[in-house]
């Protein structure tokens, strides 16, 4: 996906008031839309990552548009600092040292393999997230996820686990979908 730093500043800035809102007040902040440039203003789907030291402190998303990106963004960034199961909320204390991204989404594109061996040809490390769902589990890696799981096997098997699936986990009725994503980020400010 195309890079637009300024349209990247702009989603940084309303992250970090949903989490500076919601640290304030305890509640979500809504963008007005009229306050915002038409860019960020179409529907979008986004996930808000939060790293302190370079470990994951939270990260939620929509795989799908929504809303208007701008709100989509602030709601994510608010869920990703008060409501990741994984994490207690976030604190004044941790401001220091927080790292935001913000990552935009293509459109979701289905992948038809026959197999692992298949899925594992068609992947494109470093570039494709991944959607692994079948009945009422469904699990995603964006694509910065590669970063740390570089192999495309070790990728897809911590995948599965994230899903619930063992290792070997594979299913005529397994969906599997990619996509890209342009990302932004910078420290707390």
């Amino acid at each position: 996906m195309k890079r637009d730093d300024a349209l990247g500043a702009i989603l940084l800035n309303v992250a970090q008031e949903a989490i500076g809102e919601g640290l304030r007040s305890g509640g979500a902040w809504v963008p007005a839309l009229s306050d915002f440039p038409a860019a960020v203003l179409s529907l979008g789907a986004s996930f808000v990552t939060l790293s302190r030291n370079g470990e994951l402190r939270g990260c939620r998303g929509m795989l799908e548009p929504a809303h208007p990106l701008v709100q989509d963004v602030a709601h994510n960034a608010y869920l990703s600092a008060f409501d990741d199961p994984r994490f207690p909320p976030l604190t004044n204390r941790e401001l220091k040292g927080l790292h935001l991204e913000v990552s935009l989404l293509s459109p979701l594109e289905p992948l038809y393999p026959a197999d692992e061996a298949q899925l594992l040809r068609m992947l494109r490390p470093g570039v494709d997230g991944l959607v692994l769902s079948d009945g009422y589990e469904r699990a995603t890696f964006l694509p910065s996820v590669w970063d740390k799981l570089s192999e495309p096997a070790e990728f897809l098997r911590q995948l599965k686990w994230k899903a619930g699936w063992p290792a070997d986990y594979w299913s005529e009725s397994l969906r599997v979908q990619r996509y890209e994503t342009e990302h932004y980020g910078r420290d707390w400010r």
